[in-house]
């Protein structure tokens, strides 16, 4: 039987179940990050649609992310929480916010993006990569961040 992960909202109106292992995290330091993070900066992993399971309907708008794509951002209509990104350069994936997890207590990011946006105060592990800005191919970096395939 495949490992199930649940998560959802704040108030409970969207509950999702992702099949199988979880990825690898990433922290991304941007200025579009913290502001819907309401934080310093906000953690995600990406998962295939196919094994995202959603229970409820999300609210959405849409922006421009810093690499060109359009960027879909889904949230609890109700409560507001952001709960996962669509990208227009990553058909089938979506960028799960860590923090929409129910249990997340013992994810860290294996990488950090726009470190250059850090916000002060905040230091890393030297032993985790770091990039000022963010990889050159942002989507096929995402992809190599999925496993197991």
């Amino acid at each position: 039987m495949a490992h199930v992960t649940l998560g959802g909202c704040q108030c409970g109106a969207i509950r999702y179940a992702l099949s199988g292992a979880l990825p690898p995290a990433y922290a991304c330091h941007c200025s579009a990050c913290k502001k819907q993070s309401a934080s310093a900066f906000s953690m995600s992993i990406v998962v295939g649609l196919e094994g995202l399971a959603i229970l409820g309907t999300p609210a959405s708008f849409g922006s421009m992310a810093f690499s060109g794509a359009r960027k879909t951002c889904y949230f609890c209509p109700k409560c507001g929480t952001r709960l996962w990104h669509a990208s227009s350069a990553s058909a089938g994936v979506v960028t799960l916010k860590v923090g929409s997890l129910d249990d997340s207590v013992d994810i860290s990011p294996s990488a950090h993006l726009w470190v250059s946006k850090k916000q002060a105060g905040i230091n890393l592990d030297p032993n985790i990569p770091a990039f000022d800005s963010q990889p050159e191919n942002l989507a096929d970096w995402r992809e190599g961040l999925r496993w197991p395939r």
